[in-house]
């Protein structure tokens, strides 16, 4: 009796019995992009917040004191309406903090309702990636748990210039692999069989990123 996973095979090999056979010692050449390894601090963050900008992110670049005016506009100028019941998770700056808004502290206790009933969520990052523009949060200080940045329909997240690397293999090498981490690379969306995008579906609808540079 042939088992199901020799009839598998079996078919696999008779679907490839054409296919010219390589040495597997030899490695197959392919065409891959090479990473930006030669741009100076300021040119990697102008490439991420190049790339960032391509996933639909609103991306901006200030100085250390505009970030609470820069987060205050974000606040108010999303869909048009102003905000005003915002989530803080514990060791977000509240210098970065605008006045006029109500201000929900997060915490391992607050029910995912409450986070449902917040306009928007405001987080700090761990490591911005320039060539790929991802941002990655260990849910350490300022960044808050998973769930803050999931349910409520905006996140504004402030990164330091300082915090951009070039590429996947500077920050792995950064990140602790112990701590739980969340890679975002623009706002949720997500596509139906006719590839209508649909945002906001599994996460924030819009993701509004506030780069902090040393000028100012």
């Amino acid at each position: 009796m042939v088992s199901a996973r020799a009839q598998i095979l079996g078919r696999a090999r008779r679907a490839l019995s054409d296919v010219p056979k390589t040495d597997p010692a030899v490695d197959v050449p392919i065409d891959r992009p090479q990473p930006r390894r030669d741009l100076s601090g300021e040119q990697l963050v102008d490439l991420f917040a190049e790339q960032v900008a391509d996933y639909r992110a609103v991306v901006e670049k200030v100085p250390e004191p505009e970030v609470a005016g820069a987060i205050a506009g974000a606040l108010g100028g999303a869909a048009g309406t102003g905000l005003a019941r915002i989530l803080v998770p514990p060791g977000f700056p509240a210098e970065y903090v605008p006045d006029g808004v109500e201000i929900v502290a997060d915490g391992p206790d607050v029910p995912v309702g409450v986070l449902d009933h917040c306009d928007g969520v405001l987080t700090t990052a761990t490591i911005g990636i320039a060539e790929t523009g991802t941002i990655v949060l260990d849910h350490g200080p300022g960044q808050g748990r998973r769930a803050a940045t999931l349910v409520p329909d905006l996140h504004v997240c402030v990164i330091h210039a300082g915090q951009v690397v070039a590429g996947l293999p500077e920050a792995v090498s950064a990140l602790d692999p112990r701590r739980p981490q969340t890679w975002i690379s623009g706002p949720s969306a997500t596509s139906d069989i006719e590839l209508d995008r649909v945002e906001g579906v599994h996460g924030p609808r819009t993701l509004h990123v506030v780069i902090v540079t040393a000028g100012g």
